[in-house]
């Protein structure tokens, strides 16, 4: 039977320790592939401990794709693929959690469609703008005045092309904490916005590559790359992500990909996969993984996926991440994570660069940080959410909408898709819920190369739906699908 030392475990909490020490003994190969897990509860009676407990480890095993359950049968070890023999793309078993501090190492948006003036909306589910009364007001305005008493030399002087030192000292602290990531504060680049930073990465990278994006995905990155003159191509997507042999046929340097939670079908990229995509990455000096991490606060079931870059040991892996999702779509402060060679180019050919945020937000933006706002705003923001998706889900549940509609993908990320049993086409759904005053997006909108899985599949963004609209908002949904009324 499965067993593991309780007393090492320290005040980290039961599921997780038990997850780190799994999780550590596939990594190593002592727990091989399809190798199967002793049952929940008499792996619990075991140890001593609770069956939730074994339940919660299970689960994110599960998410992160190290593991796999078996109906009627049980849990199994995932046949991940061997780590590649060059130690620099192993993943090495350390005690997550315990990760060395930063010191020691030195959203996408959906595609919305024009306003229209002529007709009233009462909900727009197609956007994820932020409810203006779940800004934190109040505490940004003390945090800006202090800063302009008490930071004005700063606020005086010419900021560093990446930004100023104590909002990516700040970045760091929360990436070490949330993301598991060790960085330091010189590989952090602050920007305005992430279309401004995918600008930076095709002056950094060259536009001479092929630059290669998911299909399904978010539009606007495909836009910009192509926008800027270079070449782009859309990769299918399979159950785990991004597919690796379409992604090697289609002769592309560069990859930009959402492994946590993918925009907009929600998929999570399992732990396989992602060696699969390094190893594609380690096998040119030329390639490179943009990594675009938009909502990694918001996952609502478990705890967050690791990011691709906390086992990046290569330097192929570029963060990418904003805080237009956490904070407000209006906060046009984004930020990049740079590999140390990247991080040399940039400083040799870009460090000529004034930073695009002005050091009033970002000394705010440090503060609220560093005095532990940000913290509590995100799990304020988290209670939140994940009541407004029980209220919309519970909605749905109750209404005429319950027999034609599958919803899926819920559990993660501030969006969750849902599929309609209708014979109308997609853009006579959405003209009908538009004169119902609903704004929707279906998941063909975001496909390059319609393959009619994203037929009659709506993406549901839920996070900027105005209090009190929900029951309404789905009553004229119902409408629009031609559901009968009550």
């Amino acid at each position: 039977m499965l067993t593991y030392p309780l007393d090492g475990r320290g005040d980290e909490p039961l599921y997780r320790y038990l997850y780190d020490c799994i999780r550590h003994d596939i990594v190593a190969g002592a727990l091989a592939p399809e190798t199967k897990l002793p049952s929940k509860r008499a792996f619990a009676r075991n140890m001593g401990v609770s069956t939730i407990t074994v339940e919660n480890a299970y689960s994110q095993l599960v998410a992160e794709g190290y593991i796999y359950s078996a109906p009627q049968k049980g849990f199994y070890v995932a046949d991940a693929p061997k780590l590649l023999e060059d130690s620099h793309l192993r993943m090495h078993p350390i005690d997550v959690g315990r990760l060395p501090h930063p010191e020691d190492v030195r959203s996408r948006f959906a595609v919305e469609p024009p306003p229209s003036s002529d007709q009233h909306l009462l909900v727009d589910f197609s956007s994820n703008q932020t409810d203006p009364d779940n800004f934190p007001f109040s505490t940004w305005a003390r945090l800006m005045r202090r800063v302009i008493a008490e930071d004005r030399d700063v606020l005086m002087a010419n900021s560093p092309a990446g930004g100023i030192l104590e909002l990516r000292q700040a970045i760091c602290d929360h990436l070490h904490e949330f993301r598991g990531m060790s960085v330091a504060p010189e590989q952090v680049i602050v920007g305005a916005g992430t279309e401004y930073l995918y600008g930076l990465l095709l002056q950094l990278l060259g536009r001479d590559g092929v630059y290669a994006v998911e299909d399904p995905g978010y539009s606007k990155i495909s836009k910009v790359y192509e926008g800027n003159g270079v070449v782009c191509r859309h990769i299918p997507l399979d159950a785990q992500g991004i597919g690796i042999a379409s992604l090697a046929e289609s002769g592309a340097d560069i990859v930009h990909i959402s492994p946590s939670h993918h925009y907009p079908t929600g998929i999570a990229m399992p732990i396989s996969r992602r060696y699969e995509l390094m190893a594609w990455a380690a096998s040119s000096a030329s390639r490179y993984i943009i990594e675009d991490d938009y909502d990694s606060e918001f996952r609502l079931a478990g705890r967050p996926i690791p990011s691709l870059q906390s086992i990046d040991g290569a330097g192929k892996v570029i963060y990418l991440n904003t805080f237009t999702k956490s904070l407000a779509s209006t906060i046009r402060i984004s930020y990049l994570v740079l590999p140390p060679a990247l991080l040399e180019r940039f400083d040799r050919e870009m460090g000529f660069y004034a930073c695009t945020v002005s050091n009033f937000e970002q000394c705010t933006l440090a503060r609220f940080i560093t005095q532990g706002y940000f913290e509590k705003h995100i799990n304020r923001m988290r209670r939140h959410y994940r009541m407004l998706r029980d209220e919309l889900l519970a909605s749905i549940e109750a209404s005429p909408l319950a027999s034609k509609v599958t919803i899926t993908e819920e559990g993660a990320g501030l969006h969750f898709l849902m599929r309609i049993d209708t014979g109308m086409p997609d853009e006579v759904l959405v003209r009908r819920a538009r004169a119902q005053g609903v704004r929707i997006s279906c998941l063909s909108d975001y496909q390059h190369h319609p393959d009619g899985r994203g037929e009659h599949v709506l993406v549901v963004n839920y996070s900027g739906i105005p209090a009190g609209s929900v029951e309404e908002a789905v009553a004229c949904l119902a409408r629009a699908c031609g559901c009968p009324t009550r």
